[in-house]
């Protein structure tokens, strides 16, 4: 495929949207509040908030350089910008990281979708802490419901990819990116305003830094790197249908903007709720599908009706936030095969989505009848979770950082960050010795934290 006949975004708009909406995924609202409940609150996200602009988003920055200059896939992207080097293997890594997170993702995507099920069916009425215990870690284990959920997840995302970049993705990006945002408020709303509330925005407002150590820095910087879906492909394939007056600059702050602002939201819908009724906020992954429930049931225990439609919304809320993920996920893996291997869009889609099935299900059945089957101790979805969480992200990171910082030709950097010198850039500087020095360092620390050598 000629780099000219490569697919665009048709909108500024559809570029941000879309781009947020890759970032934007269960991460924000199920890992940053209990990321938050664990480190102390409002000083968590204040280091949070200084990691995105350290960090983050001269990454980001790179990534959608790296694409838009090569209009190419990940994979190709290094090949382009690096011809006859090692450095193919960086984009290579990117494409192999988002088949494996999106077959076990989708694992917890489909989660949603039981959870959205038992809502609409008002089963959560009347059930005790226990209750909901029993029955998560029923489902959950059950060797077909998840798998059958799994599936329609799949084929979701399967439809909008084959429809294409901009009637598929950038069109879905449109409808489910402000969809997020309404139900967002309306919950933050009916949130904020139960009895006992304060106490839970005071957590998220009034910073105690008395429990800032250095794993609550490490804690942030690894929430905002993976928050931000860094090092994972997704960035770098969306910025190559990005259009050549794009200010990637401008982008990446639209989209950690919103990112952050989602995830920030999250924790005012979890935190006056859980407070309101004397739950933890510290309670860890469990937060979302075992002590949600019970909160929302407590919470508006005396309007049924709020109770039925709070826990509706937050659990359509989290399926179209997992979507907006598998989609960038899956368009990956799906601009890799249709490019390097000539397939049409639709056949490699194809593969894509059936690989991912057969992954996921035995991601699915390694948490209940197949968990006595292990590789190096941990099932195949722990597995799949520690090999790119903790190795393949970090390090894909890391050397996007080392690959822009000091290998790629600085003029190449510059005509892509300042539209070919038409954008001021007064931080180019700040920028280039961010990506040598401090990234780098900051993510080996990442690294060396995720696999446990600090501890």
């Amino acid at each position: 495929m000629n780099k000219n006949d490569r697919a665009n975004f048709g909108s500024k708009l559809g570029v941000i949207l879309a781009s947020a909406g890759s970032a934007v995924g269960l991460g924000n609202i199920w890992r940053f509040p209990y990321e938050t409940g664990n480190h102390g609150g409002a000083a968590f996200i204040i280091i949070y908030l200084g990691c995105i602009l350290l960090l983050g988003l001269p990454i980001m920055i790179s990534e959608f350089l790296i694409g838009r200059h090569s209009r190419a896939n990940t994979a190709a992207a290094y090949q382009i910008l690096a011809p006859k080097t090692h450095w193919r293997w960086v984009g290579r890594m990117g494409v192999l990281a988002g088949l494996l997170i999106l077959s076990y993702y989708s694992v917890v995507a489909g989660w949603t979708l039981e959870y959205i099920t038992e809502a609409l069916t008002n089963s959560f009425s009347g059930k005790s802490s226990a209750d909901f215990i029993a029955s998560f870690q029923g489902f959950s284990s059950n060797p077909w419901k998840p798998v059958l959920w799994l599936i329609v997840f799949l084929l979701a995302t399967h439809f909008i990819i084959v429809k294409g970049v901009e009637k598929g993705i950038e069109k879905s990006s449109k409808i489910m990116m402000p969809m997020l945002f309404i139900i967002i408020l309306v919950l933050v709303v009916c949130s904020v305003t139960l009895p006992g509330a304060q106490s839970g925005i005071e957590f998220l407002l009034k910073p105690d830094f008395s429990k800032v150590d250095g794993s609550v820095f490490l804690g942030a910087m690894g929430q905002a790197f993976f928050s931000l879906s860094l090092g994972m492909g997704c960035l770098c394939t969306y910025a190559s249908y990005f259009g050549k007056d794009t200010n990637l600059t401008k982008t990446a702050f639209s989209v950690g903007v919103i990112d952050t602002v989602v995830a920030v939201l999250a924790g005012f819908i979890i935190f006056p709720a859980a407070f309101s009724v004397g739950i933890k906020p510290d309670a860890g992954p469990s937060l979302v599908f075992i002590t949600l429930p019970n909160v929302f049931q407590q919470a508006f225990g005396s309007i049924p009706v709020l109770a039925y439609v709070f826990s509706v919304m937050f659990y359509v809320l989290l399926a179209v936030a997992a979507l907006t993920s598998t989609i960038s996920l899956h368009e990956v893996v799906t601009a890799y095969l249709h490019e390097e291997f000539k397939f049409t869009r639709g056949k490699a889609a194809k593969i894509v989505t059936g690989s991912c099935i057969f992954f996921g299900i035995f991601c699915s059945l390694s948490l209940g009848v197949g968990k006595e089957y292990t590789l190096f101790g941990l099932g195949l979805f722990d597995l799949f979770d520690f090999v790119t969480a903790k190795i393949m992200l970090p390090l894909g990171g890391l050397l996007i950082s080392l690959f822009t910082g000091w290998y790629l030709d600085k003029k190449i950097v510059w005509e892509e960050v300042s539209n070919q010198g038409t954008l001021r850039m007064p931080l180019y500087k700040v920028f280039i010795f961010i990506l040598k020095f401090i990234a780098p360092i900051a993510i080996s620390f990442i690294f060396i934290n995720e696999l446990g050598l600090l501890r």
